[in-house]
């Protein structure tokens, strides 16, 4: 009877230790918060940490919003849109803005060639599409928070990284990853889906029940630009890869700082 009562103990235990891992996984590999690292993580655990992206992109959020409220105070809303921006970069490492820049120019390099471009993405080397790619989105994401500052709350911005880091679970979710051998491949093959579809629906559900009418056109249009990512991604390689996730992602945040610049003014 003891043995069978510590089993039972020690299984919500063990459950409670892998998503306490899980988050921190994901917030190690998503940020460079000074955070500790967890030894020797599990494939399992790596795949259990894709449920936790959203919340480190809450997370991100929230820490740029602070920055938002300190800078405000100081200096003017342009300084502090590019002060922002220039955080937002340091907090994510410029992980998916690497991303963005490989397909970039795998993309026009790869002259609509599959194997082509799946090589050009693994050069380290960037071009000048992938320099002016890169370029283009932070000036669309300075001129956004910018508009935001001006003529709105700060604390919308905390949508856009929110958004963002919910794509890579749609993208897992709907696409196959066709990179062998890399860290995608080890979250495509163990994250669970149906845990990841109801924290999407859940997450939809809540932004809905806060601000119905403008997280409705926010949602909509990151969707549609989150498929027309998809599509590309399908028609030129047949799948995803890590790259094409990380540009995902920051296609999806200048839309949604886009569609909040758009929508705000229609809805409030």
């Amino acid at each position: 009877m003891t043995e069978s009562g510590s089993d039972s103990n020690s299984a919500p235990l063990s459950t409670w230790r892998r998503h306490s891992a899980a988050f921190w996984v994901a917030l190690q590999f998503l940020t460079t918060l000074p955070v500790r690292s967890v030894p020797n993580y599990s494939k399992p655990v790596l795949g259990l940490s894709l449920l936790y992206y959203p919340l480190v992109g809450l997370l991100i959020g929230g820490l740029l919003w602070l920055v938002a409220l300190a800078s405000t105070s100081l200096l003017t809303s342009l300084l502090s849109a590019a002060l922002i921006v220039a955080a937002w970069t340091l907090l994510t490492g410029a992980l998916h803005i690497d991303g963005l820049a490989d397909c970039a120019d795998a993309w026009v390099g790869g002259f609509g060639d599959r194997e082509r471009t799946l090589e050009l993405m693994k050069d380290p080397v960037s071009g000048p599409v992938a320099v002016a790619t890169v370029v283009v989105v932070l000036l669309l994401k300075t001129a956004a928070v910018y508009e935001l500052l001006l003529r709105f709350d700060a604390w919308w911005i905390v949508f856009a990284p929110l958004l963002g880091r919910a794509a890579p679970l749609m993208v897992f979710l709907s696409t196959p990853y066709i990179r062998k051998q890399g860290l995608g491949e080890v979250l495509a093959e163990n994250f669970s889906r149906g845990p990841a579809f109801t924290l999407l629906i859940l997450l939809a559900l809540g932004m809905l029940l806060m601000a119905p009418a403008v997280n409705l056109i926010l949602l909509s249009t990151t969707l549609m630009g989150l498929f027309a990512m998809r599509s590309l991604m399908l028609r030129r390689l047949g799948g995803c890869t890590g790259d094409t996730i990380g540009a995902t992602v920051e296609v999806v945040e200048v839309i949604a700082l886009l569609a909040l610049v758009i929508g705000l003014p229609l809805m409030l």
